[in-house]
């Protein structure tokens, strides 16, 4: 089974607003958000990693990102974001990762329209670096799909 494949059953209960390469758009119900998903190009037989993209309307949040890490991190380990030449030092708890800021949020996501590729790179609780690579193909159009499947809501 494929790794989206996988991360669309577990997102069985979500209103799906489609698939778009490897990633997909979904919309939950209560509260309302919607939000564009991939898991990383690398494979994790116990970890749920993933990479979203969520607008949260009743908060007024758009394009909020969150990282779920394939391993917990290491206390005070940075958290990088890579896409492209630009780079993203993100706020982190145990094995989540966000951008400090809706400012940063916006520039991730333009350089996510952009890139071909991002990496999320941390220090691993037991001392080993590890990053969480994915794909970009696919990531503009869930962002926009999940957007409109929030509009005006």
């Amino acid at each position: 089974m494929s790794g989206l494949a996988l991360l669309l059953l577990l997102l069985q209960a979500r209103a799906p607003l489609g698939t778009f390469d490897g990633w997909g758009a979904f919309r939950d119900p209560s509260p309302l958000r919607c939000f564009a998903i991939a898991r990383p190009v690398e494979k994790h037989a116990n970890a749920q990693p993933f990479a979203s993209v969520a607008t949260w309307p009743r908060d007024g949040v758009r394009n909020q990102l969150h990282i779920r890490l394939s391993r917990a991190r290491a206390p005070d380990a940075r958290v990088t974001l890579s896409i492209g030449e630009r780079r993203f030092e993100l706020q982190a708890g145990d094995a989540d990762a966000w951008a400090p800021d809706a400012r940063t949020d916006a520039a991730i996501v333009a350089a996510m329209r952009a890139g071909r590729s991002m990496s999320v790179e941390t220090m691993g609780a037991n001392g080993a670096p590890f990053a969480d690579g994915y794909a970009l193909r696919g990531a503009a159009t869930a962002i926009d799909a999940a957007a409109l499947g929030c509009a005006g809501r």
